[in-house]
């Protein structure tokens, strides 16, 4: 018993107290939760990979929750961490936090695919509004020809062939613009 009691006192450091251990275990299974979330995250994404845009948003907004709330815990168990030792009641690295540059580095990959997919929705709307505007004939989804169509629903070989000629009409449009400024600036 004695000598039970000297191991103690003199090596009292080596012996991580229960909340010590509490929290690596609570750690240990976030980590283990996260790994799974991502697991079924990428399986979700694979599933569902000809979603489109504001879709792909809406799935992504349950990992940006669970990635702030990673990134805050860490901050808050750091920070924590820190004033304690600060204050001396617990010296260098005694336990194992998760970084929380990689937590706040997921949470803007995140923010970021976010950001990319609206962007792409945004112009996805504007083009289908200027199609509309300089084109307002309905087109036929598929590239067969025209088989029970309305007279003024274009196939798609027309609306490609309508598409190219606005292209040719926009570039000579363009180079008539060119010519014309050259020919109305002194020359050296």
């Amino acid at each position: 018993m004695m000598n039970n009691m000297n191991i103690n006192m003199m090596h009292p450091q080596q012996q991580p107290n229960p909340q010590q251990l509490q929290q690596q275990q609570l750690q240990q299974q976030q980590q283990q939760m996260q790994q799974q979330q991502q697991q079924q995250q990428q399986q979700q994404q694979q599933q569902q990979s000809p979603l489109d845009n504001i879709s792909k948003v809406k799935s992504l907004i349950g990992p940006l929750r669970e990635s702030l709330s990673n990134t805050i815990k860490t901050a808050a168990q750091t920070l924590n961490q820190n004033s304690q030792i600060d204050i001396g009641s617990q010296k260098g690295m005694e336990m194992q936090i998760p970084r929380f540059d990689k937590n706040l580095e997921e949470f803007y990959s995140i923010c970021d695919q976010i950001e990319l997919n609206l962007k792409t929705s945004i112009k996805c709307l504007s083009q289908q509004e200027s199609s509309n505007r300089y084109l307002n004939l309905p087109v036929a989804p598929t590239k067969t020809e025209s088989i029970g169509l309305n007279d003024n629903t274009l196939t798609y070989p027309q609306f490609l062939a309508t598409a190219g000629a606005q292209v040719a009409y926009t570039k000579e449009i363009h180079d008539t613009l060119v010519a014309a400024a050259q020919n109305i600036s002194p020359s050296d």
